[in-house]
């Protein structure tokens, strides 16, 4: 009995998929076995026996948090889940949460929408899929959604934790200008209202439609309304074509810039934006006002915020405290949203007329030629700077009444901001009629319901695909000199180096969680780029040397020792890339060509 009781104990831990192909791709990036084994907490021949199966995991596609493949489960429903949980992911960016019957509702018709796209399909096919609820159990442990889906004690849980977050203010002496909020709002930046002719041009012609190309912005600000934080702005592209063009430096934006080919924030982003823009901002702010040098930030329970959050600073920040509101409370409790996210809109919106109508009056360009040819991401960047500067204090502070009713004054706490916003959505019925356009109250508040649509299950697929097809990215010049100039034994050195620092650190560190979790970062994010590039050399040497041994031997005939041309390319110095095409000036703030 004692036997059987500790092989009980002993059983066999699962690891998912996902884990080992995590696994496969550190080793290949040079990690070793034995710290692979360390950091995952494994046995070495565990990783070994994951190693020798490399080939056949990396091949698999499958959904979060599948441990094994069978063949009673369908390539399809890896599709599903996938796609599924990305569309959770959309809602709980978007401040919403679902009931586990919308996710088996949802789940089915991603099946269906699948199968259809699939050749061969039957109606016994989509019945074989019923999205049950030991399913849907599976399918939260797995993906480790819990959180996300709706339940009944979500009222009470609530008003329990307005409750204690007021004790909480009141007994630590909280003022409106130390507490924080930020709210995640995508924005399609270059889209007009759907009656206009623009919009009707665009849906008509096939290919790209700029008008789908959307971006995600981080908006920050305290209780107060005194201060708002530089914003974080995820792109799909790293380098759109308009920043060669204006000659754009990335540090010198009024945004935090960072590229994701679906263009989330992610973990990586948000800690980021946190200790170089929101660390660093907010201390300036509280000393330059004599104010206690402590702050308090209020996020979501989302995936792009880890519970470990606080570890993750940097000692200059410790004074930063993250408070998590409860699950499902967001669409309740969220101070910024939807309040300060659809103002933030009207006043793009309005401030894209007014650059519009500018334009048309001060040059020789028609609207439909500004907007097709000249408008791009960097007259996108300065409406954004303009919008966010239009945010006025009373919509900040309104916007915490039902979280910390006791900081808005009488002139926040009844409608006066709705008024303000009407006052703003007649701006831009007025800037659109003087623009040609066809527009009124009800076009503007549904272009700005637009950006928080739900996504087709053609987006869920690529959502990436369709804006990357418009907007060419360009290399930076720089990054391709500096490889050049690096030879492969200073990489190889620093390697070494790295690894050096990483056992030290990974064996001597009092918190071993915060150092791997650093460890990793540095890895993905520091190291990963030069060991592409000694593979890359490597690869390259390897056919260099294939090739010498293919070419024939000297000879004391002259005639015979001349290597054959095709074999004596391998031997030629690379060739320079094509000069740069220079690119015709486009429109930025503050140039324009005169009025002919």
């Amino acid at each position: 009995m004692v036997e059987r009781a500790g092989a009980a104990k002993k059983r066999k831990e699962t690891i998912t998929i996902e884990l080992k192909k995590e696994i496969i791709e550190k080793h290949d990036r040079g990690v070793r076995v034995v710290d692979l084994a360390r950091m995952y907490n494994k046995s070495s021949s565990t990783i070994c026996t994951i190693l020798k199966k490399k080939e056949e995991l990396k091949d698999l596609d499958v959904a979060k948090g599948v441990t094994r493949v069978t063949r009673q489960r369908p390539r399809v429903l890896d599709d599903v889940e996938k796609l599924l949980l990305v569309w959770i992911s959309e809602k709980q960016s978007a401040g919403n949460t679902v009931s586990e019957a919308v996710i088996c509702e949802k789940a089915k018709a991603l099946y269906t929408d699948l199968l259809k796209k699939t050749l061969g399909t039957s109606s016994e096919d989509e019945e074989a899929f019923k999205a049950s609820r030991g399913w849907v159990e599976n399918f939260k442990k797995r993906t480790g959604i819990h959180s996300v889906v709706m339940h009944a004690e979500v009222v009470p849980e609530v008003q329990r934790f307005v409750s204690k977050f007021q004790r909480l203010l009141d007994s630590e002496g909280w003022l409106p200008q130390q507490v924080f909020s930020c709210v995640e709002t995508r924005l399609f930046w270059k889209r007009m209202p759907k009656r206009t002719h623009i919009t009707a041009e665009e849906e008509a012609l096939p290919g790209h439609q700029p008008m789908k190309d959307r971006l995600t912005l981080l908006l920050c600000g305290n209780v107060s309304g005194s201060f708002k934080v530089k914003p974080l702005l995820v792109y799909h592209s790293e380098n759109p074509r308009a920043f060669k063009q204006c000659k754009v430096q990335k540090n010198q934006l009024n945004v935090m810039w960072r590229a994701d080919k679906k263009g989330w924030v992610t973990q990586t982003f948000f800690l980021e934006w946190i200790n170089e823009v929101f660390g660093p901002s907010v201390k300036k702010y509280l000393l330059e006002g004599n104010l206690p040098l402590k702050v308090m930030l209020i996020v979501e329970d989302a995936l792009a915020h880890p519970p470990g959050l606080e570890d993750n600073l940097l000692e200059e920040f410790k004074f930063i405290k993250v408070k998590f509101l409860p699950p499902n409370s967001t669409p309740v409790l969220r101070p910024m949203h939807p309040q300060v996210t659809s103002n933030f809109r009207k006043l793009y919106t309005k401030a894209l007329f007014q650059r519009c109508l500018e334009v048309t009056r001060g040059t020789s360009l028609t609207l439909r030629e500004f907007w097709r040819d000249h408008f791009h991401m960097v007259h996108c960047l300065n409406i954004i700077g303009k919008a966010w500067e239009g945010v006025t204090v009373r919509t900040l502070n309104s916007a915490w009444r039902k979280l910390w009713p006791d900081s808005v004054p009488e002139f926040g706490a009844e409608g006066l901001v709705p008024v303000q916003e009407e006052t703003v959505v007649d701006d831009i019925v007025s800037l659109g009629k003087a623009l040609g356009l066809e527009v009124d109250a009800s076009d503007v508040q549904e272009l700005v319901e637009e950006h928080d649509q739900e996504p087709a299950t053609d987006e869920l697929l690529d959502p990436h695909t369709e804006q990357q097809k418009g907007v060419e990215e360009i290399p930076s010049g720089e990054e391709e000199r500096g490889e050049e100039s690096l030879t492969s034994r200073e990489i190889k050195e620093m390697c070494k180096k790295w690894e050096a620092v990483q056992s030290f650190v990974q064996n001597h560190h009092p918190n071993k969680a915060v150092a791997g979790r650093c460890m990793n970062l540095f890895n993905d994010k520091a190291m990963s780029p030069f060991r592409e590039i000694l593979k890359r050399r490597q690869r390259q040497v390897s056919l260099d040397r294939f090739l010498e041994k293919l070419a024939p031997k000297e000879s004391s005939n002259p005639k015979l020792s001349e290597p054959e041309p095709g074999l004596s390319e391998a031997k030629r110095p690379r060739r320079e890339p094509a000069p740069e095409i220079e690119l015709p000036a486009t429109l930025t703030e503050g140039d324009s060509p005169s009025k002919q």
